[in-house]
């Protein structure tokens, strides 16, 4: 476990690219049960595999690192998406691969409160693949199955550092928790020396993750229509992960939902009511 801040951003990255990724407790049960069907019954395919294992972020961000660094070797372009990233793979060699996969829960055992925190980020990635792909598709946009999986893993640099750095990542929370005026990325920077949205970048580039992908988590380039449809998404994830009503969702809600209605064409009304309904 990292216990104190690392000097650099390089330093950071170094530190995490090659680190274990452990994974959602029913991921780790859903490996064991498929891979024993597969070995009696020869008959698990990628889609099986994906509707088991793809609302998992960890467990997404484990097999697309791990075969973009296999598309490296064999000089191909990596797969966009899980599906692709299992066929590409090969069922076989997919188990072999993810054979002794750790759970979150006996990885953090003796952090309960980093374990904690930890499901709430991966609770709300799943809230804001949801709305992306909601999103992307009354958009008919022909990427939406990519753009979901990048808002499920937007934050995947939040969920490393828990699972890594856990009391770094706990002091994190508690400095947000006391003052919700402070601005995230600056507490990074006092507690880690880094941004978390840096980080994620670069370990993406270090994994050589595709290129959609890449371009769909850089909030920098949000003016185009598919990256601001993911960061929608991961935003309004992030203002209402404590409920509608709380009050810094009412406050960011207004500009929210005239976003959300630009974006999909709508009055601010019908898009607010979009949004209950899609979280209902």
């Amino acid at each position: 476990m990292i216990e104190t801040a690392l000097p650099s951003l390089s330093a950071w990255t170094n530190a995490l690219r090659d680190v274990d990724i452990p994974v959602l407790p029913g991921s780790a049960a859903e490996l064991i049960q498929l891979r024993a069907i597969e070995d009696a019954n020869g008959n698990v395919d990628a889609h099986t595999l994906n509707e088991c294992l793809g609302n998992d972020p960890l467990m997404t961000l484990k097999v697309l690192a791990h075969v973009s660094r296999y598309c490296v070797g064999i000089k191909v372009e990596p797969p966009e998406t899980l599906v692709g990233a299992i066929v590409m793979l090969g069922i076989t060699p997919f188990f072999r691969a993810f054979d002794a996969t750790h759970s979150i829960t006996h990885w953090l055992h003796d952090y309960p409160e980093a374990l904690s925190g930890l499901i709430k980020v991966i609770t709300r990635a799943r809230r804001a693949s949801n709305f992306t792909m909601d999103f992307a598709l009354r958009r008919q946009d022909e990427d939406a199955v990519v753009m979901q999986e990048a808002a499920l893993l937007h934050d995947f640099a939040e969920m490393l550092l828990w699972c890594h750095a856990p009391t770094l990542a706990l002091e994190i929370a508690q400095r947000q928790k006391a003052d919700h005026t402070v601005r995230s990325i600056d507490i990074q920077m006092e507690v880690l020396g880094i941004q978390l949205s840096d980080l994620a970048h670069e370990l993406m580039l270090a994994w050589q993750l595709p290129n959609m992908l890449i371009k769909c988590t850089n909030d920098r380039s949000a003016h185009n229509p598919q990256i601001r449809t993911v960061m929608l998404g991961v935003q309004i994830a992030r203002h209402t992960q404590y409920g509608w009503e709380d009050q810094h969702a009412l406050a960011a809600l207004p500009d929210d939902v005239a976003e959300v209605a630009q974006l999909l064409n709508l009055s601010d009304d019908a898009a607010f009511r979009l949004l209950i309904s899609m979280d209902s």
